[in-house]
């Protein structure tokens, strides 16, 4: 039977058995030696120095790679933060724990200030603490079997170039980045790997979620870079604006700077803490859409705090593709309040919310603020413990599933990264419209980048390539190949036409006619204009017909299809045991333009129609193992779907 899973003790999770005993590793003297730094003074009203814990035995601890279910505070300490641990107390610790029953907690360290909310010994210090709080989420987490986890800012410290400007990114104007710094700089040698070190030794965390990362970083016009990218290049001066000589070639040479700084850490740390689990926030995710090329423990990132069903739509359908595990962050409130002053989510909210990440495979958790004093609003944990108690029913059938291959719709690095004309930014309106008007007309698509596709064309019945205007050449040539040999392909735009322009010939400047060509054994239906970014911006239901015709001509037998309310987002998948399980979430309502969603209404009945090579001994709903009535005949099983509140799966048993 399907049940919310129990907490594992699998032999790698095994070996954090002994995790309570906080050992130092790397040594303090060591660690400020280099840092090059003096041991900072005792803040404000007394801080307890540093000791050795008393060593004991606590229960094993899940790793990352394991994971499910996590929560996540931050307050990004600032001089006002002069009484960090005031109220932080065993019994609040407890408080979450008890309400959310998380996998692992993750808490503010370091935010984009630069100023640590714990006593460091080698960092930057908030202005004032009252004992030592992140030894006391240790040890409290610790003795729960709860992993505990760092937020702690990267590429963006403020207090690091407030003291040392020369640390900074340089403009092409000459100016001094106030939030990003150069990976040209010591940063990472004299206070990042040292302070992370620290982490993992003398306090004994589990892992550090590394922020303001990939999303910060910005071209370098400073002397160490130019001397860099000179003798990389041969290049005497550096170009400033798209169009220059050698410009790609700069934002690569940056793009890669930053990979460099990532690596840098990662090795640092795996050779004096190999056990610390570490990722860099929306490394490798829609952000930055390349294969995985660095040892991180796991991917993640945090969704649009507003428009979070089309972010969490795009971000786990790529990061679903990319074969690391990986998880999405809810925030639990918006960034503006609404009339009334209300900011935090309701739990039907954040469920849904829950639901579009755990349908496709991934973890989930939830981020709530800490107060400046590092201490958390208890009374949000029932909350807390609400959206906590969604997602565990779905764990068994949900985590670690795979997409099973229906629609890819194609996010091209270069394409990507020649639009944006930045280092790693979204500019993915073409992409992103395309990807609403295809689930919303209750297409199955997955999300994915020329890697993914090359060698496993076959894979997918069908191809969308956005307005891109370029791709990798090995791909574009691959997916001709593929098409001719009798594959489906949709180009949307005129920059993939422009691609395929001496097989499907030219198109009038400013015509809109969609077009259907025969290709070898293959078909090809083009859509001359961007229809993703016309879509995202009107949501017209006439060209979402129109696409969704064009769909339905080249892929016209897919493997899932709903009968009755559009408002459902189809997402078949196999599950870790293998079963093809088709997700249903409801996504009614209106999730784009209204920040606060009180009440989602249910969606149904609708009918499923699953085209199976044979009859299924069983089809039932999750959660809950409902046996559904079927019919099945000429390879399609028919099956009735009670309404959906918010999530559902039915799920195919065979014989």
């Amino acid at each position: 039977m399907h049940r919310p899973a129990p907490r594992p003790t699998r032999p790698e999770g095994a070996r954090r058995l002994l995790s309570g005993v906080f050992a130092f590793g790397v040594g303090l003297a060591s660690a400020l030696g280099e840092a090059g730094l003096e041991p900072a003074a005792p803040a404000a009203g007394g801080t307890k120095e540093l000791g050795t814990a008393t060593p004991q035995v606590a229960p094993a601890r899940l790793r990352r790679t394991e994971s499910f279910l996590g929560i996540h505070f931050d307050f990004h300490a600032g001089p006002n933060a002069t009484e960090v641990g005031r109220h932080t107390t065993p019994e609040m610790i407890e408080t979450i724990i008890r309400h959310a029953r998380p996998d692992y907690i993750q808490i503010d360290g370091k935010g984009h200030k630069g100023l640590s909310s714990y006593p460091t010994l080698v960092g930057n210090r908030a202005p004032g603490f009252v004992g030592d709080p992140l030894r006391t989420w240790r040890e409290v987490t610790a003795r729960h079997g709860v992993a505990l986890y760092l937020h702690y800012s990267g590429v963006w410290d403020n207090e690091a170039l407030r003291l040392h400007p020369d640390w900074a990114v340089t403009g092409a104007d000459g100016s001094r980045d106030p939030n990003a710094v150069s990976p040209f700089s010591p940063y990472d040698r004299k206070l990042l790997v040292p302070q992370l070190r620290e982490l993992a030794g003398s306090y004994g965390l589990d892992g550090a979620w590394v922020d303001g990362e990939c999303w910060v970083a910005q071209p370098d016009y400073g002397e160490a870079a130019a001397k860099a990218f000179g003798a990389a290049t041969g290049a005497t001066t550096l170009p400033r604006t798209p169009g220059q000589p050698h410009w790609e070639e700069f934002l690569e040479f940056n793009r890669q700077a930053f990979r460099d700084h990532v690596a840098y850490y990662l090795r640092e740390l795996k050779a004096s803490h190999p056990e610390f689990q570490l990722t860099s926030n929306w490394a490798y995710s829609d952000y930055m859409a390349e294969p995985v090329r660095l040892p991180l423990d796991f991917l993640s990132g945090d969704l649009s705090p507003e428009d979070s069903v089309n972010s969490a739509r795009l971000s786990a359908r790529y990061l679903a593709q990319q074969g690391k595990p990986w998880d999405l962050m809810a925030w639990s409130f918006v960034r503006v309040p609404d009339k009334d002053g209300r900011a935090l989510k309701s739990a039907v909210q954040l469920q849904r919310e829950a639901a579009l990440v755990v349908a496709l495979g991934g973890g989930f958790q939830t981020y709530f603020r800490q107060r400046r004093d590092g201490s958390i609003f208890t009374e949000q944990m029932p909350l807390a413990g609400e959206v906590a108690r969604f997602a565990r029913a779905r764990q068994a059938f949900s985590h670690g599933g795979r997409p099973v291959p229906q629609i890819a719709l194609l996010l091209s690095t270069p394409g990507h990264y020649r639009r944006t004309q930045a280092l790693f930014q979204r500019s993915l309106s073409p992409l992103s419209g395309l990807l609403e008007a295809l689930t919303e007309s209750r297409c199955a698509v997955d999300v994915v980048s020329e890697h993914h596709l090359q060698g496993r064309l076959a894979d997918w019945p069908l191809v969308v390539v956005p307005d891109w205007e370029v791709v990798e050449p090995r791909f574009r040539d691959e997916l001709q190949a593929h098409v001719r040999d009798g594959g489906r392909l949709l180009l949307v735009g005129r920059g993939p036409l422009a691609l395929y322009r001496a097989e499907l010939g030219e198109r009038p400047e400013g015509e809109r006619k969609a077009s259907l060509h025969v290709l070898g054994k293959g078909l090809v239906a083009v859509l001359p204009f961007d229809a993703g970014t016309e879509y995202q911006e009107r949501h017209e239901e006439t060209l979402r017909a129109q696409l969704a015709s064009l769909v339905t001509r080249l892929f016209p037998e897919p493997l899932a299809e709903l009968e009755g309310s559009p408002a459902l987002e189809l997402i078949p998948m196999r599950s870790r045991d293998g079963l093809l399980t088709v997700h249903l979430v409801n996504v009614s309502g209106p999730h784009r333009s209204q920040t606060l969603i009180d009440t989602i209404e249910p969606v149904g009945p609708c009918v499923l129609r699953l085209r199976l090579e044979r009859r299924p001994a069983a089809l039932r709903l999750l959660p809950g193992e409902q046996a559904l009535d079927f019919e099945y005949a000429d390879g399609i099983a028919r099956v009735r779907v009670p309404a959906i509140a918010v999530h559902a799966a039915v799920q195919v048993v065979g014989k």
